[in-house]
């Protein structure tokens, strides 16, 4: 017996033999399938029916249906994020300071291990107070050291044994500018006492007046310092000696310096011959240029004047960021000059630098540049105006504005 009501056939299923019907569901909607081309492969087989793969053609993923191919969609593709380069640049910076200081800091101590401290200024004895400026003697000997006998016959250097002065300067680099003062070696001085360099026995003083490179001659650095300090009075900080080779060495590293030559000349002994006007002399021509003293009517006066004018040009073409920052240019020319330069033991890779900025500055305006004032002669010697050298002793060790001229 059925107690069930008879009814529309929900809930049971209808009366009839055949099953019920589809009905509406109207909350849901349904897509027209996408028809497949002839033999579609579902990957599963393959089989040529129309294939529904019953998923959502896009909407689960919020796309538009039939966004991707065949009416599938893919992933939202957010993509990667774009280069820091704010944090690449901060570590390339770095990286580039790294390397630059390291191989600033490698130069330094390999061109200060080539410089050779030979002179210990500690030998010279009764020296002069220190005054404001630093001061450097500055000697340029004819030291044929590591010169073969060609390289003797293309420098016109002869072949004399030993080495002595061929020329002398002071350069005080002060506050108020700097100053370059030529010593003739033919300047008329006193050898005072002094210790002997090598053998540490005392030499009193005699009187004895000679020409400034005799004291050099006799004992080498240390005496030419104690001679200068005791003849003005001004204390001499440190010392620097080239030889030939290393002068035109370093000329030649440097691709040449430029001087402009007001008036043409010529020196079979130091084979010079120039044009007058601007030009680029090589090592060859350098050395001819500041050793050439016969062509000139003041002979060692002249001859000073162009070591002073060639030596400023030759410190204003290296103190350059062309050079210094530019290791081509840099290494050969340290290289060049470091084997044969002879400084005082006290004497830094720094201290060196300032002096060759000094000796710019002078040829950019920044100071001055003159010879030892001269009142006369004694005999073939140059005797020095007393003074006015003690005015320009005074003005250096003060930091004063030199003042002080010579009439040669």
């Amino acid at each position: 017996m059925n107690d069930w009501p008879e009814g529309d056939g929900y809930g049971r299923g209808s009366r009839g033999a055949e099953p019920e019907g589809p009905r509406v569901m109207r909350h849901v909607q349904r897509r027209p399938i996408p028809q497949q081309p002839q033999g579609y492969d579902d990957g599963y087989g393959g089989y040529d029916a129309p294939y529904d793969s019953g998923y959502s053609t896009g909407q689960v993923y919020g796309t538009p249906a039939g966004g991707g191919r065949d009416g599938y969609s893919a992933p939202p593709d957010y993509g990667r994020p774009g280069p820091d380069w704010r944090r690449r640049l901060k570590v390339g910076s770095v990286t580039v300071l790294v390397l630059v200081l390291g191989v600033s800091i490698g130069t330094y101590f390999w061109a200060d291990s080539k410089m050779r401290r030979e002179v210990d200024l500690s030998k010279v004895i009764e020296r002069p107070e220190e005054g404001d400026c630093t001061t450097y003697l500055i000697v340029g000997s004819d030291s044929r050291e590591g010169m073969t006998a060609e390289d003797k016959k293309r420098l016109h250097t002869g072949s004399a044994d030993g080495k002595r002065t061929d020329s002398m300067m002071i350069l005080a680099a002060c506050g108020s500018g700097n100053t370059m003062i030529s010593l003739p070696r033919d300047s008329d001085v006193e050898i005072p006492s002094f210790v002997g360099s090598e053998s540490g026995k005392t030499f009193p003083g005699e009187g004895r007046r000679v020409k400034l490179n005799a004291a050099y001659a006799e004992d080498g650095p240390e005496l030419l310092v104690r001679t200068v300090e005791y003849n003005t009075g001004l204390r001499i900080d440190h010392y620097a000696e080239i030889g030939f080779a290393g002068f035109a060495n370093i000329v030649d590293a440097l691709g040449g310096v430029e001087m402009d030559i007001p008036k043409a000349f010529k020196d079979k002994k130091s084979g010079a011959d120039f044009q007058a006007g601007k030009q680029t002399l090589n090592g060859e021509q350098a050395l001819a240029f500041v050793r050439t003293r016969y062509a000139f009517a003041g002979s060692d006066l002249d001859r000073t004047k162009n070591q002073q004018k060639f030596l400023a040009a030759l410190a204003n073409q290296a103190a350059t960021p062309g050079t210094i920052l530019n290791p081509f240019a840099l290494y050969p020319t340290l290289g060049a000059g470091l084997d044969t330069l002879v400084v005082d033991k006290d004497m830094s890779l720094f201290d060196l630098g300032e002096m060759f900025f000094a000796m710019k500055g002078i040829s950019s305006g920044d100071g001055k540049s003159m010879n030892m004032p001269i009142s006369g002669n004694r005999g073939s010697n140059l005797v020095w105006d007393k003074d006015k050298v003690k005015q320009l002793v005074q003005q250096i060790q003060n930091d004063e504005k030199v003042t002080v001229t010579s009439d040669r």
